[in-house]
């Protein structure tokens, strides 16, 4: 069941998160079936631009800002988002430095990426174990979909 979220330019003008805190709102009453959302949210982004503007969404300033006050309010988001619909990507390009080339698509800061990956590793371990959620598989597959393999050694440090 794929939960849909549309955000028009309005909202990145303004910062404001308020479709997707309705959206969390419901899902959070239902905190014992939060897993049944697991990969379910898609943002429809409706931001109109000149048609000579060759930038992505992830460049355009606004919607940047936009998903770093998202991510500041709901850090563990990663966890909602469909990654096979490409949303965890799209949502790692808005808050990773990266550049685009035309052959070799989205090439993100190393360093950076990696920051953000193990920021995101700590923040959902903790939620998920709050959730009663098993974490580990999950947040693995989360490094994958990043190129990362991270180690069974690091979530017995955690």
């Amino acid at each position: 069941m794929t939960i849909t979220i549309s955000l028009k330019a309005d909202n990145f003008s303004s910062l404001d998160v308020l479709p997707v805190a309705k959206t969390i709102e419901n899902i959070s009453q239902e905190r014992s079936a939060i897993a049944t959302y697991e990969q379910q949210l898609r943002f429809e982004i409706d931001y109109p631009r000149p048609s000579d503007d060759p930038r992505e969404l992830s460049e355009i300033p606004e919607v940047r800002m936009w998903f770093i006050r998202l991510d500041s309010r709901y850090p563990w988001l990663p966890f909602l988002l469909d990654w096979k619909a490409g949303e965890l990507s799209r949502y790692t390009a808005m808050l990773v430095p990266h550049q685009f080339h035309r052959q070799e698509g989205i090439q993100f800061n190393p360093e950076a990426l990696e920051i953000f990956l193990m920021q995101k590793v700590f923040v959902l371990h903790d939620w998920l174990q709050q959730m009663g959620i098993p974490s580990t598989a999950r947040l693995k597959s989360m490094g994958q979909m990043l190129g990362y393999d991270l180690e069974d050694d690091l979530f017995g440090m955690l």
